[in-house]
Formats: C-alpha cells, structure tokens, sequence
C-alpha cells in the first residue's frame, strides 16, 4: 500500500510489522453538533480502519473526545450546565450520527478529561528536560524553538514563522511561538491539581498523552483534516518527541477540505451544514457516499445538487443489490453454472484493489464498483443457477459492504410482504385492480415500494 505522508510530502510504501497497525485520529471538540466537514474526517479514517483490516492487518484504532477546552466551557455557561453534561450530550450525539453514517467505533474512544494523570506526567517530563517552562501564572508552555525541526510537517522554517491567528500570543510566554500545555485555573472554570496549581490542560497535549497511553510512544498511522497539520499536529510531534525521544509517527495521512462556495467549510465561518441536518433532507448513506467519493486528499465541494447525485448513484447500487436477491429467491433450479463468467468479474476486485492500495484512492475504487454493478445487471439478464447467483452476490458484498453501502439489513420477517405481494397477484388475476391498488398504498404506507417488472413484482425499503 502506498500513501501520501505529510512527514515526507511524498507517496510512500507502507509496510507494517506483523501486519499490527497502530491508528490514530483526531476526533471531535463534543459542544455541539459535528458537521459535514468533520464528517470527512470521521467516515475517511473509519473506511481506511476497515480496508486496512480488510487486506488482511489487525488495526488498533484510536480516536479521541476534546471534553475541556474554551468552547465547552462557553456552551456549559450559555446552556447553564456543566462542561461534562455538555460533553456527555454531544458524545451520545456523535454516536447517534455515526452509527448513521455508517462508522464502526474505535477501538478506544478516550476522553482529555479521563487522562489527566497521563497529561500532567508528560507535561513534568517536558519540563524537567527542558522543553518548556512554568510561568508565573500558573501557565504552563512548550518552547518551540527547543525543539529541533519545529515546523517541519507545516512546511515552515521557523525564522518565517510570525504570531498571528493561527499562534496564541499573551504576556507570560517567553516567544510568540511557545504553546499553551497547562492553563491556569480561572474563576468559573473545571480545574485539575497539578504541581503547578489549579488549572486543564492546552488542546495540543490531550492527543500525544492519549497516543502514548493506547498505542505507545511511536504510532504507525496518524490521520486528520488538512486544517490540523499546524499547529495541532505539529506541536503533537514537537511535544512527543521531546519528551520522548523517539520519532512520533511513521506517517501523516490528512484529508482535504470541504468547500462551500469555494471557502473551507467550518464553524468559524458560519458557512458548515450539521450531518443530522443534512441526514434529515438527504439520507446518512448519501451523505457517505458524498464523502468518500472523491480521492481522500483532494477538496471537494458541498452542495445539494452533489449531494442528489450521491442519492442516485446509491440508488444505482440498491437496484442491483435488490435484483440479485429477486434472482436468487426464483432462481431457476435448471440452469447451468457459467464458471466463466462469474470468475470474471473478479477483474473488478483487482481493480478496487489496485486503486485503494494507491493513495487510498476511493473514487477510482468506487468506478470499479459501478464497473462490476455494470458487469452484474448484464449476467442477471440471462438464465443463472442457484451457484451463480450466490457468487455474485459475495462479491458484491464484499465491495460494496466494505464501502458501507449495503442495503440495511431486513428487519424482522418479510414473509408477511411476499403474501401481501401474491395477495395482488390474485386480485389483478381476479381483475380485482381496487384491492390491488390497496395493496399496494397499504405497502407504500409502511416504507415498501413495489416494481412490477416482466419477470415478476420486485420490492425494496424506501
């Protein structure tokens, strides 16, 4: 497998040790509703989790909750609440998305707050090694120019670096550069003892003390949105690796944006689309499929019209899936097996494959997908057996579940629509057509579309 790294701007092989892969990614600030563009994150890194597993490594993957920063600190005021109740809703809420989008949970899903020991301790040995330093405050800083190559994953030489939005500038740190590891307590806030007061812990150190607790002091895999290459990722390593002294991660897998009206979308611009609102117009799975549909790294840009273009091409996907399911309960006990044939759409999964082992490169996967749904619609045009259908119904499964886009599994027994079903194929028969148009609204009714076709009445979920 090759991936673009971050460390190296470049295209790497990616090989790992005892096919043990050590992931973590970025997960989200829990004071309010994720949006689509966080969403890119989220369903990129759990599709990656699932591929890697499916090439055959076992993945340890760990995605974090930032429970205590400024934000829920202003969400719990605005709510009067507390910073955990705060984080506890939105958690749930997460959860709530992500299963709709199809995610698997992480293998740990560690809140900041739950690691305060672990963060206090790397913070000690910074400063006993040097790297950063107690203001009289209570403060406690990182300092940056200590730490050799600090600007490297950013792509900054340090000289060029000046203090601006992007660095939290105040009158206590010793360089503009320096980075928050402790804040000092302030009336109103949660606090945690520490040795040097009262106070939580700077956004940045959260991450490399839930990297070391879970997957050691060298990862092999680290991903986030594009947005986070500096300052967050960078002060991770900086911070890691000087209390460490060994590199911090093997590769850096970041995604790219999405735009709305050409400007990255996010909070802070007011221009962001919660998931749970756009689920409630366009569906999780179009969502997804919005998501993963353009190769990981490039931009991509947001809007209702790509977002029914999504709808139809799952639409496409759904169709094929329910035909090959008609096919298999009717099929003809007759027929003869066509080895060939079948065995050939196995071209398809090469291509797939080829594609997601190059830069993970999901919209090229995705083409071989609708190569074979092509390939399949053609074959279930003729006279197949029992085994064929089975075949091509595994592979099909097994493409297009790793994506997330089967169709959801049949809640409870059908067996009750199959005989509403021959209930209107006798009242048609009877040129009883009311009743069969009842039928069919009373089916309509409970999320059940009937498709009269030539070879019998097919249905599906709505």
């Amino acid at each position: 497998m090759k991936f673009y790294n971050s460390i190296t701007k470049r295209k790497e092989d990616m090989e790992f040790k005892d096919n043990t892969v050590r992931m973590y990614a970025c997960g989200p600030t829990v004071y309010n509703f994720f949006h689509v563009g966080n969403a890119r994150c989220f369903v990129i890194f759990d599709l990656l989790r699932r591929y890697l597993e499916y090439r055959g490594n076992k993945v340890t993957f760990v995605q974090n909750f930032t429970d205590i920063d400024d934000k829920m600190i202003k969400r719990a005021n605005e709510e009067g609440t507390t910073v955990k109740a705060v984080a506890d809703k939105y958690i749930e809420e997460y959860f709530t998305d992500a299963k709709g989008l199809g995610i698997t949970p992480a293998t740990f899903h560690p809140r900041a707050t739950e690691n305060m020991a672990e963060i206090i301790e790397i913070i000690e040995i910074l400063i006993e090694k040097g790297f950063a330093y107690a203001a009289d405050n209570g403060d406690v800083y990182f300092s940056a120019r200590k730490f050799k190559g600090y600007g490297t994953l950013g792509g900054f030489d340090i000289d060029d670096l000046e203090s601006g939005a992007r660095i939290d500038v105040n009158d206590v740190k010793r360089d503009p550069l320096d980075f928050a590891l402790w804040k000092a307590y302030k009336e109103g806030e949660p606090y945690w003892e520490s040795p040097w007061g009262k106070g939580r812990p700077g956004w940045h150190i959260e991450c490399s003390a839930m990297v070391n607790k879970f997957l050691g002091k060298t990862i092999d895999l680290h991903g986030g949105g594009q947005d986070l290459t500096f300052p967050h990722h960078e002060n991770e390593v900086a911070q890691s690796e000087a209390a460490f002294g060994v590199p911090f991660c093997r590769a850096f897998i970041h995604n790219g944006y999405i735009n709305v009206d050409n400007k990255k979308m996010s909070k802070s611009l007011g221009n962001f689309f919660t998931v749970r609102d756009a689920a409630a117009k366009y569906g999780y799975p179009a969502i997804r499929f919005f998501l993963v549909s353009a190769q990981y790294r490039s931009p991509i840009n947001f809007s209702a019209e790509i977002l029914e273009q999504a709808k139809a091409s799952l639409e496409r996907m759904y169709n094929c899936e329910n035909a090959i399911k008609y096919a298999l309960k009717t099929a003809n006990g007759d027929a003869l097996t066509k080895e060939a044939e079948i065995n050939a759409l196995g071209q398809y999964k090469e291509k797939f494959i080829e594609a997601m082992d190059d830069d993970f490169n999901t919209a090229d996967g995705i083409s071989a997908i609708f190569e074979m749904i092509r390939a399949i619609n053609s074959l279930l045009a003729g006279d197949l057996s029992k085994a064929d259908l089975e075949a091509i119904y595994s592979i099909y499964k097994e493409l297009v579940g790793l994506m997330g886009f089967l169709l959801p599994e049949e809640e409870g027994d059908s067996a009750w629509i199959d005989a509403l079903i021959e209930e209107r194929l006798q009242a048609k028969k009877a040129k009883n057509y009311a009743r069969a148009d009842e039928i069919r609204e009373e089916l309509k009714a409970k999320g059940i579309i009937l498709e009269d076709t030539p070879s019998g009445t097919k249905w599906k979920r709505a």
